[in-house]
């Protein structure tokens, strides 16, 4: 059976040793009351919440699925009694914004109780998930008037949000939208179109749920450029803020998946509905990437989630199967056999799940702290460099965590050998859940096209300068120095080197070949995200150090374990960068050679 217990220590250690979060809070006005001791009661109240209530549910919202009938969708047994204590303990507007009945907890808190909701129930989270960042759109591109009426019945969780943006013939590419929007008479617009892949587009869950749908204008623009974005209810919303009749919001279909089945994922169909033009005309992609960038590292957060469950429940199956004998002598001489944990490969595998989940509580706290930064700050150059490093980092944060949160629950599944691939042991559901996080939100070769394209040779490496920067004034502040601590700073030093190195190669490169950039992308993310983890565990192994030098509150045997599980990454995981580095300078001539009629 599948096991989960809320790493509260390690996220305690990273958001107050490493991250000095209390420190941070204090310095900005809308987070100055906030402190360590409201982050571990919020956090301790959620890590009850992800293990008694919403756990339990996992296997059983697997098992059933959501279910179609007569238009309406049902979702899996003990989801909407779930929800609905979750909407009365105020858990829906943790981020929200207070002026409208949210609770404004900065993102470094609310992450990672974002990680305890996916890695307790996925196909639950997601509901909430896609409710944050409609709240958050709305929070920064709607009237007052719309505000007012749907933000604190978001933030209730008297209604859920959507993000609508995918058409059965387009993707990516949303310049090719046909979903319309004509002016009425009274000041709103009839939309009408169809979308598909809507998380959360039809349930039980809540009276009403309100999508937030691109669509374009009699007289958009072409392409991308003519896109609006319309908030369109499923129920209309009265003056009052009572509910009245349907809104022309069908239901089509709901899609089969392989994984993350208690979440509805929907075809929907807009026949005249009404919508509230939100933002400016034909800018309402800009409008969405507000809510798709925080949905982007949620999406991240997934596959970390995902990974530290699996992880748990493979070490929980490890500590108790047995199978031969330690290498040189028996480790319980008085059983037949020793636990498979005593195995140098059990443990090169349980070594690499966990390294790979630590390493991403580290990143993804990392940039929760600086959207913090680039959102509240005082300072405005400190809120530009944030948003800097926010927009360099945003498709690493998506797109590493999720392939690593991938590899980690197949890497936890192998522990279990054969059990692993039953479905009674929960392994197989892992893997199959943290599939999708690679996909949606933009694929992850996608969000590497945008980090090479758009934040890599578009600026000609000012993002990366900016990170540079960072990383340099980290290390000339470093006091600590240790024989145990060398090794991090030396790797650090060395992969700042390689990543500048590198990014120099590739813009050089696409000014010759516009096919360069393209087929260095995903390596190139890949090493991207390979040196921010050398950043992150740099400052993990100081806290570490500090903390056995100081007595820390995490206790000696976790600075110890923290220490060796970061050795883990310098040795076994860190030297893949130079297979990276070596395939990003193999440029494109061996991908585009071989003529398409061959494949």
């Amino acid at each position: 059976m599948a096991d989960y217990r809320a790493p509260l220590v390690d996220m305690r250690f990273v958001r107050e040793e490493v991250f000095q979060a209390e420190q941070e809070w204090q310095a900005m006005p809308a987070t100055v009351d906030f402190n360590a001791e409201l982050a571990d009661a919020v956090l301790e109240e959620a890590a009850r919440l992800a293990e008694a209530e919403l756990f339990p549910l996992n296997p059983r919202g697997d098992a059933e699925g959501c279910v179609m009938s007569g238009g309406a969708v049902t979702t899996p047994g003990g989801f909407r009694q779930a929800f609905v204590e979750m909407a009365r303990g105020g858990w829906c507007g943790l981020g929200g914004n207070p002026a409208y009945g949210g609770q404004g907890l900065p993102k470094l808190l609310t992450q990672a109780f974002d990680e305890l909701l996916y890695a307790s129930n996925t196909g639950f989270a997601l509901y909430l998930a896609l409710n944050n960042g409609a709240g958050l759109l709305l929070d920064a591109y709607a009237d007052d008037a719309v505000k007012s009426r749907y933000l604190p019945r978001l933030y209730a969780g008297d209604w859920l949000g959507t993000m609508c943006l995918t058409e059965p013939h387009c993707g990516t590419d949303l310049g090719l939208i046909r979903t319309r929007a004509v002016p009425n008479d009274n000041g709103r617009y009839a939309v009408t179109g169809s979308k598909i892949w809507i998380t959360g587009g039809e349930h039980d869950l809540t009276e009403n749920i309100v999508h937030l749908v691109l669509a374009k204008l009699p007289d958009a623009p072409s392409g991308a450029k003519g896109i609006s974005l319309f908030l369109v209810p499923k129920r209309r919303v009265l003056d009052d803020g009572s509910l009245g009749e349907p809104n022309g919001v069908i239901c089509g279909g709901l899609e089969h998946k392989m994984g993350i089945k208690g979440s509805a994922t929907c075809v929907m169909h807009f026949e005249g509905a009404e919508g509230i033009l939100i933002g400016e005309p034909h800018q309402g992609l800009a409008a969405m990437f507000t809510m798709m960038n925080y949905e982007r590292l949620s999406i991240g957060i997934q596959g970390l989630g995902l990974g530290d469950v699996a992880y748990q429940s493979a070490i929980a199956f490890a500590r108790e199967r047995r199978q031969s004998r330690a290498p040189g002598a028996a480790a319980e001489p008085d059983q037949a056999a020793d636990p498979i944990l005593v195995h140098p490969d059990v443990r090169r595998m349980a070594l690499n799940a966990r390294a790979w989940n630590e390493g991403g509580r580290l990143f993804a706290a990392f940039v929760a702290r600086e959207l913090d930064r680039a959102k509240y700050h005082p300072d405005d150059q400190v809120r530009g460099e944030a948003g800097d490093l926010v927009a360099l980092l945003t498709p690493v944060a998506k797109a590493f965590l999720t392939d690593r949160g991938f590899a980690t629950t197949v890497e936890a599944q192998q522990v279990y050998g054969g059990s692993g691939y039953c479905v009674e042991w929960g392994a197989e559901q892992f893997v199959r859940d943290a599939r999708i996080a690679m996909i949606y939100e933009g694929t992850n070769g996608i969000q590497a096209m945008d980090l090479i394209g758009r934040k890599l040779t578009r600026n000609q490496g000012a993002y990366v300068e900016r990170l540079a920067e960072r990383v340099r004034a980290d290390l000339d502040d470093d006091d600590i120095d240790t024989p145990e601590l060398r090794p991090f700073r030396e790797a650090l030093e060395s992969e700042l080197t390689r990543l500048e190195r590198v990014s120099d190669a590739v813009i050089e490169a696409a000014r010759a070949n516009a096919a360069a950039p393209g087929a260095a992308a995903h390596d190139y993310l890949h090493l991207l995200g390979y040196a921010v983890y050398t950043w992150m565990w740099w400052k993990a192994s100081r806290a570490a150090q500090r903390g056995l030098a100081q007595q820390g509150p995490s206790g000696d045997d976790f600075y110890r374990a923290k220490l060796i599980v970061g050795h883990h990454f310098l040795t076994r995981q860190l030297p893949h960068v130079e297979a990276l580095e070596r395939q990003i300078a193999a440029g494109p001539s061996g991908l585009m050679a071989l003529d398409a009629s061959y494949f």
